[in-house]
């Protein structure tokens, strides 16, 4: 679950950017800031995965927030949602480590493109120790929002995938293909197939567990 936090002072567009998230799958919104000072208690008080920050707070700006976010918290994984087109900002937030930048107005599909490329990125550095070039050269160039789609075989969609991970992360002792299909809505087929992926790719194991009665029952955990 990805914990996303935004700094706006406008209310209505903060209401816009909290609606997008709850339509995401695998994002909690843990809070809401109206200025930069209200940002910096928020970071300390939640623990924060993404913030979703405007540069036209009434207190300082968001770009020179960036540096005093960045040492307190290099973890944070931070979109820049704002007006300023200027070069001095766009450059500026580069340079800070900012992971998108939208101007506004924003679409849903930009911002759900700028949400995907944050889970997607935390994913490969949970699941890798090491990378190879063809893999850093996405992550630094960002062409990796497709990628996962892109590489999944035939019969596997990246939608549902996310999904069955989800449901798996909540069974942290164990989920069997019958209790993945009542989640889904889908047949106990297309759950194993999630399931048996997950495992090929590392993602997940499985274990038979015998019960009093009965053939063994095969079940899964992510790794």
């Amino acid at each position: 679950m990805i914990k996303v936090a935004i700094a706006e002072d406008d209310f209505r567009v903060a209401s816009i950017h909290k609606q997008f998230l709850e339509k995401m799958t695998g994002i909690e919104v843990v809070g809401q800031a109206l200025n930069a000072s209200e940002a910096l208690a928020l970071a300390e008080q939640e623990e924060i995965d993404v913030l979703l920050l405007d540069n036209y707070l009434p207190d300082q700006s968001g770009v020179s927030l960036l540096p005093e976010l960045r040492q307190k918290y290099p973890g944070l994984d931070i979109i820049l949602i704002t007006a300023s087109t200027e070069r001095t900002v766009v450059e500026a937030s580069i340079r800070n480590g900012v992971l998108d930048y939208i101007v506004k107005p924003v679409t849903f599909n930009r911002f759900q493109a700028a949400l995907n490329k944050v889970m997607t990125r935390r994913e490969w550095f949970e699941s890798n120790e090491e990378f190879n070039q063809s893999v850093i050269d996405q992550v630094f160039t960002g062409s990796h929002t497709n990628t996962q789609s892109v590489s999944l075989p035939k019969g596997i969609d990246p939608l549902t995938l996310k999904k069955v991970q989800e449901t798996m992360e909540s069974f942290k002792h164990g989920i069997n293909a019958e209790e993945v299909s009542e989640y889904l809505g889908a047949s106990r087929t297309t759950a194993s197939r999630y399931l048996e992926y997950l495992i090929s790719a590392g993602k997940a194991k499985a274990e038979l567990e015998y019960g009093i009665v009965g053939r063994p029952e095969r079940k899964y955990y992510l790794i």
